[in-house]
């Protein structure tokens, strides 16, 4: 029955003909019925391959309103008296019905007086759920998954919880947490309450899953802001906040509470067990947390946590491989900057940079200050390097929230994307060189651990938004990886990548995990080419708010195929394939090796030699 699941996880609407998701369901397990199991691909003829223009431009085209999202998302009112309405919400890419398209969750804010006075539920904001339907649209089906989410949101993410196959809904809000079970027939159940994962009246925001304890299940860790009560909100007399000197309305964090973090370990029947303070991971200083992730970065094959925080040092809790952490952040080098400063540390992008294995991290910060650019040294040292990869001076004037790396033209290494935008809307009445709303910025990798600014270049110097969160995936199956942006108080922005699946070839992996968790997170993928070698690992977090499609996508430049894909998961077992062709989705089940290919025109049988390992 495994394979089962691993058939229609990969795709039973390979045909496309969108009649129905649910008639694409039914004739997949159908057939499944008929033939005992379902393993596709279609071989591209190398003498077929896509043409390559590698000095064609790459352009981003706002393509919301066309594919049809287009509702507004608010946080509270346009004035933002209130550190709560400044800080938005965001939004999660993953196939809640594995039809192979990215389907998009978008988290909406409400008001104070909503909340205060909550009108007719039919008046109240909610948040969206859109099946993409694979010809560049999307459809509402919010009220039909039954995901519309209540009160306040934040945040959401995506992964399988219990391991069955469907991608699960996790949403973070100002008060109780909501996880939605996907029942696998388009509908959510809210399963909240049985799994343990609430957290009471928290202002929660970033979250990740990851096993941290490598038991198969994944585990949950949910970052909380800071204490805020709508009925006494704090007034800028009480806390005399002000911009270079200039007073203005919203106030915090510094002078309030911090609210707490939690872990939650997945007990594997549907529950979870908060184990925060056993694990030693309690906010005992109350910081202010915006994001996290749980990924082993010191090489153990434990999984670390990281949580980015507002104002404050940042942690990481080391993971001693017992069930506990300690928290290093200091000695690790990522708690301050390279001068020794806190900051005010919001979006968090984590990827190997200068593909040796290593991930860095990368994290946006407040205006007047630059983003910082850690480099991963090793055993879990970082140094901070963003003036000298070209990063530190060109993000100064910028406010940033979500970020995250990605391989916008598919040369084989990682660039990078951030979204911006200001908290003040006053800003621009006192200060004439600080723009309210702001425009995202992209940084292409070019090698030696450096960047330039190709914003203009790409086309997106245009855009000005209040941007909070956003996150990539490929959502037209075209081979290239666009963007979503939540832009406050306004539609959202969908940025068609065009001219990236021209500019170079491409290879991304699915992963579907035996002995560990189902989706793989914590597995390290390698992929070699004649030009080199790349890695990145299954992960589900960092950003800000958000969560990217958790297919990993490799840039393959003009190599026509990888001469290695390897995985390293979790458990211990190694999967290598050998002499695998570009431009096409590669799904690598744990201990099986290649089961399934996904490119765009139909499907076959799979044909690859794949080799399994165990490592100590």
């Amino acid at each position: 029955m495994r394979r089962l699941a691993s058939s229609i996880q990969v795709g039973l609407a390979g045909v496309r003909s969108r009649l129905s998701w649910r008639i694409g369901a039914i004739l997949g397990c159908i057939c499944f019925a008929l033939i005992g199991e379902i393993v596709w691909q279609l071989s591209i003829p190398e003498s077929q391959a896509v043409a390559l223009h590698p000095d064609s431009p790459v352009a981003f085209r706002d393509v919301a309103p066309k594919a049809g999202l287009t509702p507004r998302i608010i946080c509270g009112s346009a004035k933002k008296d209130y550190i709560l309405e400044v800080s938005g919400s965001g939004a999660v890419w993953f196939d809640f019905d594995n039809d192979t398209y990215v389907d998009v969750y978008l988290v909406n804010g409400t008001t104070i007086e909503n909340m205060l006075k909550p009108p007719p539920a039919s008046g109240l904001p909610h948040n969206y759920l859109f099946r993409n339907n694979g010809d560049g649209t999307f459809v509402d089906v919010t009220t039909k998954a039954g995901v519309k989410g209540q009160g306040w949101g934040n945040g959401a993410l995506a992964a399988d919880f219990n391991n069955d196959g469907w991608k699960d809904l996790l949403v973070t809000n100002f008060g109780p947490n909501i996880l939605y079970r996907n029942n696998g027939d388009g509908t959510f159940t809210d399963v909240t309450a049985k799994a343990g994962v609430a957290g009471g009246q928290t202002w929660h925001t970033g979250a990740s899953f990851g096993d941290y304890d490598k038991d198969g299940h994944l585990d949950l860790f949910v970052c909380g802001y800071v204490e805020f009560d709508v009925h006494h909100p704090p007034t800028p007399a009480e806390l005399s906040c002000t911009v270079r000197g200039k007073p203005v309305k919203a106030c915090g964090p510094r002078g309030l509470k911090g609210a707490p973090d939690f872990l939650y370990r997945n007990n594997g029947d549907g529950t979870f067990s908060d184990v925060t303070a056993p694990a030693g991971v309690t906010d005992q200083k109350s910081y202010y947390g915006f994001s996290a992730l749980i990924e082993d970065f010191d090489g153990d094959t434990f999984p670390d946590i990281i949580v980015t925080n507002d104002s404050r040092p940042n942690y990481f809790y080391r993971n001693r491989g017992n069930g506990t952490f300690e928290e290093i952040g200091t000695r690790a080098g990522i708690a301050y900057n390279g001068e020794g400063a806190e900051q005010s540390n919001m979006g968090l992008a984590v990827g190997d940079i200068n593909n040796d294995g290593l991930m860095e991290l990368f994290i946006t910060t407040f205006a007047d200050d630059n983003y910082t650019l850690f480099l991963n040294e090793g055993n879990g040292l970082f140094t901070d390097i963003s003036y000298p990869s070209g990063l530190g001076e060109a993000t100064i004037p910028f406010l940033g929230w979500a970020t995250f790396f990605f391989d916008y033209n598919n040369d084989g290494w990682k660039d990078l994307f951030c979204v911006n935008g200001h908290v003040y809307p006053e800003v621009e009445q006192l200060f004439q060189d600080v723009p309210y709303r702001q425009r995202p910025q992209l940084f292409e990798n070019i090698g030696e651990k450096r960047f330039k600014e190709v914003t203009t270049q790409v086309e997106l110097a245009r855009l000005k938004m209040s941007g909070r969160g956003g996150a990539c995936a490929d959502f037209d199956n075209d081979g290239d990886l666009d963007v979503l942006i939540v832009d406050m108080d306004d539609r959202p922005v969908l940025l068609r990548n065009e001219g990236g699946g021209r500019a170079g070839h491409w290879l991304q992996v699915r992963t579907i995990g035996t002995k560990g968790n189902r989706d793989g997170v914590g597995a390290l993928v390698k992929v070699v080419t004649p030009g080199g070698t790349q890695y990145d690992r299954m992960r589900c977090g960092g950003n800000f708010l958000s969560g990217n499609d958790l297919r990993l996508h490799f840039g393959l430049g003009t190599h026509l195929r990888a001469d290695l894909v390897e995985v390293r998961w979790p458990s211990g077992l190694v999967d290598i394939l050998r002499d695998v062709k570009a431009d096409q989705v590669v799904v690598i089940e744990e201990g099986h090796g290649q089961i399934a290919t996904l490119v765009h025109h139909g499907m076959t049988e799979t044909g690859y030699a794949s080799e399994t390992v165990s490592r100590n």
